[in-house]
């Protein structure tokens, strides 16, 4: 790595405080059983269908093989647990270090998630999540970095930098319904709330110039980030159609 490095806190979900000690920074203490992963998916599909009425879009979008990165709106706590089961292939996920505590570390490590620590650039994250990318995996990140409105208003350059150091395209997923099914401070989700997830085209960054460049990555980065908000702005009007009296549109 060079010095060059970006933040990749835009990369994961929450907020916190920075600034923490290195022996205290949380990480991932179980290996990745794949077998867990084949499990979990499809069971939190299922649930999350019976809780909610779930919409999925746009699958055919993600390339069956090879690296991808997936790169998503954030505005509730579900949308990575959304993602990560609904995705039509097995993802890893950048997630917020606070969450690898306890247990939980344990449970993280065997679904193979990877911890950020925010606020400033997370070397152990970027290499991390450029070695799913270079084994042709799947990676997952949220680069509003925290839970917003989800209209992606900024965007860290953590995504950016992982989509040209390795080359992987970038689909763009548009996670709608999520704060209004699981508002902050309510312990259960609302009942038969309607969500929807919709995978679009994969995007191609044009820039020119280094690659490792901060400017050349900052300038990827604003390219990523009005893809996205269109992506998100297209997503959301479908939806509304599709409720709208009188459309057939069918739930998944």
């Amino acid at each position: 790595m060079t010095g060059k490095e970006p933040d990749v806190g835009g990369a994961v979900a929450g907020s916190a405080s920075f600034g923490v000690a290195r022996s205290q920074r949380h990480r991932a203490t179980g290996i990745r059983k794949p077998w867990l992963v084949a499990v979990s998916r499809p069971f939190g599909a299922g649930l999350f269908r019976a809780v909610f009425r779930l919409r999925v879009l746009g699958v055919e979008h993600v390339p069956p093989v090879g690296a991808v990165l997936f790169a998503g709106n954030h505005s509730g706590f579900l949308d990575g647990p959304l993602v990560y089961v609904l995705a039509p292939r097995p993802a890893t996920f950048l997630a917020k270090s606070e969450l690898f505590v306890g247990p939980l570390a344990r449970v993280l490590g065997w679904l193979g998630q990877i911890p950020v620590h925010r606020g400033r650039p997370d070397r152990a994250a970027l290499r991390a999540g450029l070695a799913v990318l270079q084994h042709g995996g799947a990676l997952g990140v949220f680069p509003e970095g925290t839970r917003g409105t989800g209209r992606l208003e900024e965007v860290a350059d953590g995504l950016a930098y992982l989509a040209l150091r390795s080359g992987a395209p970038v689909v763009p997923i548009a996670v709608l319904g999520t704060a209004e099914a699981l508002p902050k401070g309510r312990r259960l989700p609302r009942w038969q709330a309607p969500v929807t997830v919709v995978f679009g085209a994969p995007l191609e960054l044009q820039v020119e110039g280094d690659r490792r460049a901060r400017r050349t990555v900052r300038t990827a980065a604003e390219q990523l980030r009005l893809a996205l908000v269109a992506h998100v702005r297209a997503a959301t009007e479908a939806a509304a159609y599709a409720s709208a009296p009188g459309s057939h549109e069918r739930e998944a």
